[in-house]
């Protein structure tokens, strides 16, 4: 695999912040809620500073971005999702990793391998597919997300995949609030926008 070598050198002091990928709460299709339940294992946990953490949406105004190494695609092919979710750590030991519990890369993966391998370039990417990046901090992502699972069912009301065990994530205000968390428009929702060239200036290599 791609980013082998240099992925196993990158972590070879590095603790995780999560438990093994197969001892994670983990759903299907259900990645935004993965991806909550991993920001409140690291906040329950306290081996790292929950400031240091933060959840990635992955989406474009069409809703169709191509992301390589997932299990949903074994092989060289990426898949087209509408929107995908990762977690991003910016350890202050000045590297950053990207957990991706539905990739076949390593978890956690070192942000540069994992932009080159998943992600790939702009530049060969028909610009309707480019992909834009929603960083929020962990706390707030914690604080603020709600999804009443409504997205997974079909007109019938049948779910397309079955929901977590766990309850509905809700806060106060709101049962419902997923959109707000795919939608690449800066105006509206939690954190930062970026393209993929300013996700990568701004967490990539420069910082280690």
């Amino acid at each position: 695999m791609e980013g082998d070598v240099p992925a196993a050198a990158a972590t070879a002091h590095y603790q995780p912040a999560s438990p093994p990928r197969d001892a994670c709460v983990y759903n299907s299709c259900y990645c935004e809620e993965n991806i909550w339940k991993l920001c409140e294992y690291i906040k329950n946990h306290d081996q790292y500073p929950l400031e240091e953490c933060y959840a990635v949406f992955i989406s474009n105004e069409r809703k169709m971005i191509p992301i390589w190494k997932q299990q949903a695609r074994p092989g060289d092919g990426p898949v087209i999702w509408d929107y995908h979710v990762v977690l991003l750590h910016v350890s202050s030991g000045g590297q950053s990793f990207i957990y991706d519990l539905d990739t076949v890369l390593p978890f956690p993966c070192p942000f540069d391998t994992y932009v080159e391998d998943a992600f790939k370039s702009d530049e060969d990417i028909h610009p309707q597919f480019r992909r834009k990046f929603r960083v929020i901090r962990a706390d707030s992502y914690l604080k603020n997300f709600a999804s009443d699972r409504s997205h997974m069912k079909d007109s019938s009301g049948n779910w397309r995949e079955p929901p977590p065990s766990y309850p509905c994530i809700e806060t106060g205000d709101s049962k419902m609030n997923l959109n707000d968390f795919i939608s690449m428009d800066p105006e509206v929702g939690w954190g930062a926008v970026y393209s993929l060239s300013e996700f990568v200036h701004r967490f990539g290599s420069q910082n280690y």
